[in-house]
């Protein structure tokens, strides 16, 4: 079997050798190519399946940076293998589907390639065990999903909700990136099993850390406030919103959560959050879907309705780490085991669906519900794929969303009966905002279906003529249409062989003590969850029927006081802000950069050594100053002082030679012939292209240009304050020398590296990796001087436009 470290890595090798094999533009058949790859990984991660549901795990590990506890490790378990099957998996059928989705004329080649590094930082995601690699891979699925969804570039929507997605979601990085660093502080390792043992919920950064890492696990699922960028996220191509935004990005929040649920699942401020946010997500997207007119802004806000459920869950389920090994607490981990099984379901069903309005736009050249209707009869297979999706995602039978979607009304009712949460509490708002969130998920999914493929049709005369779809772009969203329905009769073996493992994995502390998971029944008799969905069915078509008399009710949530809306307000006085403070100090004048790094070096090195008392002069070991060295740099001192009273450039510029020329005689006094010989080089080429350049200059007599008094001492206060915090910063060094000094090492020079001459001997061995950068670094501008003085102008025009 492939190795875990292998699997990772496959699609970032494959992603690397596209453009190697295709230099140009890509042929028809490059997707059957690329398909090969997610194809031969999920096989590769299904052979798991039998020894992880036999309690056996896969721990690779590999040396990287051990002095800073960074290895890249990776760790496959039950979790993670739900995980790498949902990407691997779906990734398959996206890229069977957008084989068929994306015209030849499109830039294939660069979209396998942002699909490959997403799929590989997905999958690095999911198996990294170390924090700091886990973060590398997270980053690195903000970056290819900004990549996918900008994919159209020429689109003004796709570029803002790539930018928009990027932002936010690596903003929640950041903070997951400072959790992380908490994390290692607290426990003294990196890696995530041993940090499980070794947490301490008293420490006094567990709670900032909690807080932190929800942080980037929300921003990344789209739970409320953050779930702003998922909609406009879905300008990106349906092959990128069918695997990012159903199947694999959105879900890494939930994987966070799952993964870390042993780490602050006890403190109760976990439960709090995680299943506070959950449940206002869940609301806020069911309800906010209904009022959608674009199918995919619909799918949009349902898959934030869903990831709330989800997430919801997952909190409900952390109370058991509170209990030990009662009955109560086996109870709220099928919370957990529901939100899990919810997970695999959602990414068949919604997967399904985001294919299906592909397949519409496609064939009709439009999403807008208030324009389609009536498309059964043209599209049979697509109505019968869409019903089994969007019936599903409402809960009803015989479809997979049916069974968890009752296995979430038991954990809401479930908590109820816990001290706290009883029902004569305002905890049982807890299942009253569950069951409202169903009846608006059930209307949600019956406009996909009636208002799409049901009734007249309302497409104006003159449009495309319509059809079903190809077949191959049929297969994919047929295969998950099937899945809904085999899970449904045969719910247990995901259960047993996927879901079980995965319990032992959130709840490694109960798993030797109670028995996770549970057994999935089709069919529980009349308990109080069936007539919640019975209500959910009943409540939820009266609301569809009569939509049009209540749907006033959005108006009471004006689009001017969303978040979006606080978004963009805040990106403009971002903007208008920094190119306001950018104007002010960009002033294009010389003298004014070179007054602030001036300022910048005595407020803060000069401060900060006098505050630290860093400043300390000692003349023992000092070599005495003898005479030739007094004279030369008296010179050196009355040359320098004489250039700013210079009344012409000429003698301004001999005078600077002075202090060339004066350096290079200091050399010679203390012995150093060589370098000696390199600074009158310098300086002698130094003068010449000063006079050469000066030459061609404008005449220019002292008095013009006269500068005030007060900047006149301003800038004598600078250039003093300068000079002196300089000087004794160098006597200070000298003075202080904490260390042994080095300079006996370089004496050696001759029996190290051979060489006599201990100057070449330190450039080109002891620092020879640098000295060779910086040749290349003169290289590379050597090469960037001969393109532009050897530029020829292009065909068509006598001179380069600014764009």
């Amino acid at each position: 079997m492939l190795t875990v470290n292998l699997i990772i890595m496959i699609p970032f090798l494959a992603a690397i050798f596209l453009p190697i094999l295709f230099k140009r533009n890509a042929p028809n058949y490059i997707g059957w190519l690329v398909f090969l790859v997610p194809a031969a990984l999920f096989i590769a991660i299904a052979r798991y399946i039998p020894s992880v549901a036999n309690g056996n795990i896969y721990l690779n590990k590999m040396m990287w940076i051990p002095s800073y506890s960074i290895d890249f490790t990776t760790y496959l378990d039950g979790l993670s293998l739900i995980f790498g099957l949902l990407i691997t998996g779906i990734g398959s059928l996206v890229i069977l589907y957008s084989i068929y989705y994306l015209s030849s004329e499109e830039s294939l080649k660069h979209f396998y390639i942002y699909l490959l590094l997403f799929m590989g930082s997905m999958l690095g995601v999911v198996f990294s065990d170390n924090l700091m690699v886990l973060y590398v891979f997270w980053e690195l699925t903000s970056i290819s999903s900004f990549l996918l969804i900008a994919f159209w570039f020429h689109r003004k929507g796709s570029r803002y909700g790539a930018q928009k997605a990027m932002l936010i979601t690596v903003s929640g990085g950041l903070a997951m990136l400072t959790s992380f660093i908490m994390i290692y502080l607290m426990t003294g390792t990196m890696n995530i099993r041993e940090i499980i043992a070794a947490v301490d919920i008293n420490h006094p950064l567990f709670t900032p850390a909690l807080v932190l890492l929800l942080i980037g696990a929300f921003t990344k699922s789209a739970q409320f406030p953050f779930h702003i960028w998922l909609p406009d996220a879905m300008e990106a191509p349906t092959p990128v919103s069918a695997y990012l935004h159903s199947a694999t990005m959105v879900k890494a929040g939930i994987y966070l959560v799952a993964r870390f649920t042993p780490v602050f699942g006890e403190g109760e401020l976990w439960f709090w959050l995680v299943t506070g946010i959950g449940l206002v997500t869940l609301s806020w997207g069911s309800f906010t879907a209904v009022r959608q007119t674009d199918l995919k802004a619909l799918l949009a806000y349902s898959t934030i309705s869903q990831l709330g459920l989800i997430m919801s869950l997952l909190g409900i389920g952390s109370m058991s780490l509170d209990m030990g090994a009662s009955m109560e607490a086996v109870l709220f981990t099928q919370a957990t085991f529901a939100g899990l099984f919810h997970l695999i379901n959602h990414s068949t069903f919604k997967g399904a669906l985001f294919m299906v309005v592909g397949i519409v736009d496609h064939e009709v050249g439009t999403r807008d519900i208030r324009r389609l209707g009536g498309l059964m009869s043209f599209m049979p297979v697509s109505f019968t794929i869409a019903m089994i999706g969007s019936f599903s995602m409402a809960g009803l039978p015989p479809f997979n969303g049916f069974l968890s979607k009752e296995m979430f009304f038991a954990a809401v009712l479930n908590i109820t009966q816990v001290g706290i949460f009883s029902l004569d509490t305002w905890g049982i708002l807890i299942p009253v905002i569950a069951w409202t969130a169903s009846v608006f998920t059930f209307v949600y999914s019956m406009i996909i279906v009636f208002k799409t493929f049901l009734g007249t049709s309302r497409l104006e005369v003159g449009d495309r003529e319509v059809h079903e779809a190809p077949v191959g772009m049929l297969i994919p969203p047929s295969i998950l249409a099937a899945l809904v329905l085999a899970i449904f009769f045969f719910p247990n073996i995901v259960g047993d062989y996927l879901l079980r493992p995965a319990m032992v994995s959130i709840f490694p502390s109960l798993a030797e003590k109670v028995e996770l998971g549970q057994h999935i029944s089709v069919w529980h008799g009349f308990n109080m969850e069936v007539f919640m969905t019975i209500g959910v069915v009943a409540f939820g078509s009266l609301l569809y029927v009569y939509m049009r008399k209540w749907k006033g009710v959005f108006s009471l949530f004006p689009t001017t006081w969303s978040f979006d809306i606080l978004y963009n307000n805040t990106l403009l006085r971002l903007e208008s802000s920094s190119s306001a403070f950018t104007r002010f100090y960009m002033t294009g004048i010389l003298r004014d950069y070179l007054l602030y790094i001036y300022l910048f070096f005595i407020l803060v090195i000069g401060g900060a050594l006098f505050m630290t008392g860093a400043f300390s002069i000692s003349q023992f070991n000092q070599a005495p100053i003898r005479l030739f060295e007094w004279i030369l740099v008296l010179v050196m001192m009355a040359a320098g002082i004489s250039i700013p009273f210079a009344a012409t450039r000429v003698t301004a510029i001999l005078l600077n030679g002075v202090l060339g020329y004066g350096i290079a005689a200091l050399f010679v006094v203390l012995r150093a012939p060589d370098l000696a010989l390199t600074q009158i080089v310098v300086e002698t080429v130094t003068t010449a292209l000063f006079l050469v350049c000066f030459y061609f200059l404008p005449q220019w007599e002292r008095g013009e240009g006269q500068t005030a008094p007060k900047v006149k001492l301003l800038n004598l206060f600078i250039s003093i304050s300068v000079g002196v915090i300089f000087v004794l910063g160098a006597l200070s060094v000298q003075s202080g020398k904490l260390f042994t000094t080095i300079s006996g090492f370089f004496e050696k020079a001759d029996e190290l590296t051979g060489g006599k001459n201990i100057v070449n001997a330190i450039l080109g061995d002891f620092r020879a990796f640098d000295t060779m950068l910086e040749v290349v670094v003169l290289f590379i501008a050597g090469i960037g001087v001969y393109t532009l003085t050897k530029l020829k102008l292009g065909k068509g025009g006598d001179k380069v436009e600014d764009q």
